[in-house]
């Protein structure tokens, strides 16, 4: 027996964690570090019995991201007949609501994306500026002097919708009913059974309504745009019209709801990079808001992950070999938060550079209301922390809880407590 000691072997690594508990959407970080580690590209069973790989490491996710052998068409999903339908947005199948950017490719998406586009431009962004202020100062009006508040029912959730009404052409007394709709969408199984399928169709019903009685009496609103793009040899359908306001609405509310309500909370948990933005909003500087919202969409951002692609060919992704038909989650979350893209990444640092997140995206299905969400965004939270200075968490964080659901990741409530104010 030979005298030379044997190496210590390694130890073995810690049990894979269980995914989509209540306790991993409180904090799925530890469960998403576990993955880049041990399994970067897994294959696991989501709670709808629908199999899909889960892409974890940020050099991974922005590959596949970009990648176009990855469709964004249920077409090419290889689903066995109990996962049918089970991999969009509840309800659009029904309610023949499917052709819209995210479920088509090009060249449909480049027709339909540049017909949308021209109202996210820049300049017309900056010209709602003034309506966005004028929103959040409404609400906010709403609850100052009571010295507390609901910030997601009462203030993040309303602002979105009225704003993206207000660019779609919803009438003002229309809005409430787009309020309750968009209400039951976003509960994800809070709500009564079938609610959110009832919701859509309804949604449906209202929108082809409102292009016929627009068609005689155009705006500049978005609406108005598609309308006119159709009658102008773009070849818009009636039901592609529809369907595109409902994805304007339905991703241009739901995530803005989540960065406001996952920003404030963010940043009442870390009071010194609270205090260091209300110190330069006084001062009446600008920059550190911008990376602020930057960083806030990085470090628990409103979308966990990336709406579903489908392979449309054989293909590897992190060296793991992904089958035609097979369904691909590309976990947002989790890529912003690799330490080999980012330093430090489970911290919150308010003045971080070069914060290239993928929070809405990479690739052709960049998010086209980018530049919205970040307007709404930084509004919302200056504003909220201008005139409410000494906002606090009213209760136990532990008390929190967070909605289901695959894709958004947003709380269901935050209580907040201040010195009321007139």
């Amino acid at each position: 027996m030979s005298d030379t000691p044997c190496p210590a072997s390694a130890p073995d690594p810690a049990p894979a964690p269980e995914l989509f508990t209540w306790e991993f959407a409180t904090d799925p970080y530890p469960a998403y570090a576990w993955l880049r580690e041990h399994a970067p590209v897994h294959r696991t069973t989501l709670p709808s019995g629908v199999e899909a790989w889960l892409v974890t490491r940020y050099a991974d996710a922005r590959q596949a991201l970009a990648d176009q052998r990855l469709s964004k068409n249920p077409a090419h999903h290889d689903e066995p007949t109990h996962a049918k339908g089970k991999t969009g947005i509840p309800g659009e199948r029904k309610a023949e609501l499917m052709t819209h950017l995210l479920n088509i490719d090009p060249p449909d998406h480049t027709r339909l994306r540049r017909l949308v586009s021209k109202a996210f431009t820049p300049r017309r962004v900056a010209a709602f500026a003034p309506r966005v202020q004028e929103l959040t100062d409404r609400l906010i009006d709403g609850f100052a002097g009571r010295g507390e508040a609901d910030l997601i029912h009462e203030f993040a959730f309303p602002l979105p919708i009225y704003a993206i009404c207000d660019l779609l052409g919803v009438p003002p007394e229309d809005q409430d009913d787009f309020r309750d709709w968009a209400g039951m969408m976003i509960r994800h199984g809070g709500g009564p059974r079938g609610g959110v399928a009832r919701s859509v169709k309804k949604m449906r019903g209202y929108l082809l309504e409102l292009i016929h009685r627009k068609r005689g009496d155009l705006g500049d609103d978005l609406i108005s745009g598609l309308i006119r793009a159709s009658d102008h040899g773009e070849h818009l359908t009636e039901n592609e019209a529809a369907a595109m306001a409902f994805i304007l609405l339905f991703a241009g509310f739901e995530t803005t709801v989540n960065l406001i309500g996952n920003g404030v909370y963010a940043l009442l948990r870390n009071p010194e990079q609270r205090e260091g933005l209300q110190s330069s909003l006084a001062a009446g500087e600008t920059g550190l808001l911008e990376t602020g919202v930057e960083e806030l969409l990085r470090y628990d951002g409103p979308v966990e992950m990336a709406t579903w692609r489908f392979a449309r060919e054989p293909l590897a992704i992190g060296g793991q070999e992904i089958a035609a038909g097979d369904a691909v989650l590309v976990v947002l979350a989790a890529a912003d938060r690799d330490p080999e893209r980012f330093d430090g990444p489970d911290v919150l640092d308010l003045s971080r550079r070069d914060n290239q997140h993928l929070g809405y995206g990479h690739g052709i299905h960049y998010c086209l209301g980018a530049p919205l969400a970040r307007l709404e965004g930084q509004t919302a939270i200056a504003t909220l922390l201008t005139r409410l200075p000494d906002l606090r968490l009213a209760g136990d964080p532990a008390d929190l809880r967070w909605r289901g659901g695959l894709i958004m990741r947003g709380l269901r409530t935050l209580p907040v407590a201040f010195d009321p104010r007139p």
